[in-house]
């Protein structure tokens, strides 16, 4: 049996006819018109008029640096809310369920008892790789979505292709794969297989490697198809002018992202010689993330540690797999310097 997205998208999503905004109707060429239109404040300060509801512009500009189609882009408030629209596609409240592949990102879970969807965790292995006997096994009729971090978070380490693979091939439901931390990678995005794989989705973010946190913008990649039917639900004018043209703004300046990322790897690659020389740090965790988890004898005692001398990380041993571990984002150098200086000092 092949892929169906027809069977998997709920039935009151097939029938919904979107809301037409006054900027869907009117698309403008760039000519000087005057728009009474949409009910806006006529008067001019670069924010009065409703942003483009389909970023189109900036989808350009996208495309062109992903080397993608505009008809295989949607963008979001951030990922949280590209996630959110795809269990309100394709997974009805109290019947279906979804997959998350624990120790990962929280808000998969938070998404499911959102939208009163059932959540099947399936631990990692020890190597903090997908068990996919065990996903499959936990698969049923009503399992529309497996959600796979990676880069993962918390654990920084990417996973088996072929694994990601046979998930792809066996499970008739959607595979989606987050690419927050792809960027910090040598591996190679999953943008590429999207036309192998009509159940592919990936999820990326301007949050991480172009440091544009504050703006908000989640990025998905996925058929035209189910692209489509994304666009019929979401919101809008769910991505304000003022995040368009900042983004716009970043990529036009991919020398600066380049560096930074770069810098972030280096630095990265010396507090991980600095961590395996600190007594408390029983083992260091690979990492293709802008990020390293360790393993430490208290993690609770060590996080105080560090509190107390300005510097706030992430403790993590309450995840599963992740006893007594803390997670280290890679600041500046100024500031991975003061960190392996406290590190140094406490015994």
């Amino acid at each position: 049996m092949s892929f169906n997205l027809d069977k998997i998208t709920r039935e009151n999503v097939k029938g919904l006819k979107p809301y037409s905004s006054a900027r869907d109707e009117y698309v403008s060429d760039g000519s000087e018109m005057v728009f009474l239109d949409a009910n806006e404040n006529p008067f001019q300060n670069g924010v009065n008029r409703y942003p483009d509801p389909q970023q189109r512009s900036l989808k350009a500009v996208l495309a062109q640096q992903k080397s993608i189609l505009e008809r295989n882009v949607l963008l979001g408030n951030g990922s949280d809310e590209v996630l959110d629209l795809l269990f309100r596609a394709f997974c009805e409240p109290k019947a279906d369920n979804v997959i998350t592949l624990p120790p990962t990102y929280g808000m998969y879970k938070v998404l499911a008892d959102i939208n009163v969807v059932g959540n099947r965790e399936v631990l990692l292995l020890d190597n903090f790789q997908p068990d996919v006997d065990t996903i499959l096994a936990n698969v049923d009729n009503h399992t529309k979505i497996i959600f796979i971090c990676s880069p993962n978070n918390p654990t920084g380490n990417s996973f088996n292709k072929n694994s990601i693979i046979r998930l792809l091939k066996e499970f008739k439901g959607l595979v989606v794969i987050d690419e927050a931390y792809i960027d910090f990678s040598n591996e190679e995005s999953w943008i590429s297989k999207l036309s192998e794989y009509p159940n592919l989705i990936i999820t990326q973010t301007l949050s991480k490697a172009y440091g544009m946190a504050g703006i908000r913008l989640g990025i998905c990649f996925a058929s035209s198809d189910i692209i489509s039917i994304l666009n019929k639900i979401k919101p809008p004018y769910n991505v304000n002018e003022l995040t368009q043209q900042r983004a716009i703004e970043r990529f036009a300046d991919m020398e600066r992202v380049k560096q930074e990322v770069n810098s972030i790897l280096g630095e990265r690659q010396k507090l991980n010689e600095t961590l395996k020389s600190i007594p408390f740090v029983s083992k260091i965790y690979p990492t293709d993330a802008n990020f390293i988890l360790v393993k430490v004898d208290d993690a609770d005692k060590r996080y105080n540690e560090l509190l107390r001398k300005g510097i706030v990380i992430r403790n993590r041993t309450t995840q599963p797999l992740c006893e007594n571990t803390l997670r280290f984002t890679i600041g500046t150098k100024d500031e991975n310097n003061k960190l392996k200086d406290v590190l140094k000092s406490l015994s």
